[in-house]
């Protein structure tokens, strides 16, 4: 039996100012004060949203977003206020920097393909002759980009962001602080759990004058992870690494012929490709929590939420 997926909502509450469906999550402003982020099953890659949904893809991003946002609380506040559904989280609505931050402590993925097409610099960061993909960086660099309400987001540079007024150069540097301090925690938690933390981004927004960190963190979807168990021998070898991220997802459609290039045509999502990619979402749940994944029912969702709201008014 096909199970559940959790594709879209169109909710009314009362105080809503506004929502927007983006490609994975659903957003409900309430007075210009509260966001309700409903989580849901599409996936997207290049930047396009896919065909079918995965089950628990969003019940997993979620929960794991949560339980990293609640762990870093001590390095930068965080939008979190609770979250009353699996598949949902209640917060503040910040005033969102319009750059993401993009942590990276390994050549592979985006990186390893503009570095393999003959570039040595990347958002402005030099990067060294003869590195190998899955190679471990130094110290890890920071490639900043864009954040496009529509379409793709680029590549750009300390230097751009800063001259184009992005963001103030005294904010932006806080912003690369924070983001490495969270890396180095992310990457302890990885590591406790057999994992290595390879790149991830982080976006930031303002509430009441104080940078927090918005939107999820951590996740698959944000996140790429290697076992870290045989890292070092399939790195050896030149053979891929295990890894749990969305990148397997990236690579079928490439095999596939698909990079969300115009005229490209996505390629059918079988009920078994479907089912092997949200098996994998549920092991890195379980991989990188080190708890059972407990399947969680889409039901009374909207109840859940409208009972939250009503204690943030009281």
């Amino acid at each position: 039996m096909k199970e559940k997926t959790l594709l879209r909502t169109d909710f009314s509450f009362d105080g809503m100012t506004s929502v927007y469906h983006g490609k994975v999550r659903d957003v409900y402003t309430i007075r210009d004060k509260y966001l309700v982020m409903v989580v849901t099953d599409r996936i997207s890659a290049f930047d396009v949203i896919l065909p079918e949904g995965i089950p628990y893809k969003g019940q997993v991003l979620n929960q794991i977003a949560v339980k990293f946002l609640d762990a870093t609380a001590d390095i930068v506040p965080n939008w979190k206020i609770s979250s009353p559904h699996p598949n949902v989280t209640i917060g503040r609505k910040a005033e969102p920097y319009m750059v993401e931050m993009v942590v990276r402590g390994y050549l592979t993925g985006h990186a390893w393909r503009e570095y393999r097409s003959g570039k040595r610099e990347l958002c402005g960061v030099p990067l060294p002759e003869g590195m190998r993909e899955h190679q471990r960086f130094e110290t890890p660099i920071i490639t900043p980009t864009t954040k496009a309400e529509v379409g793709h987001d680029e590549d750009i540079s300390r230097e751009e962001i800063i001259r184009r007024g992005l963001v103030p150069e005294e904010e932006y540097d806080e912003l690369e602080r924070l983001s490495l301090e969270l890396f180095r925690r992310g990457t302890e938690m990885a590591a406790e759990k057999g994992l290595i933390l390879v790149d991830t981004k982080y976006e930031f927004g303002k509430v009441d004058g104080r940078i927090v960190l918005i939107d999820e963190i951590h996740t698959p979807d944000s996140s790429r992870y290697f076992y870290a168990d045989g890292y070092e021998e399939r790195f050896a070898k030149g053979e891929p690494q295990r890894q749990l991220s969305k990148e397997f997802v990236r690579e079928w459609l490439i095999e596939h012929g698909f990079q969300g290039k115009e005229g490209q045509q996505v390629p059918e999502m079988t009920p078994e490709f479907v089912q092997q990619v949200s098996e994998r979402y549920i092991e890195l749940y379980e991989k990188i929590t080190g708890e059972p994944f407990v399947k969680g029912s889409l039901d009374n969702l909207e109840e859940s939420i409208r009972e939250e709201l009503k204690k943030l008014e009281a």
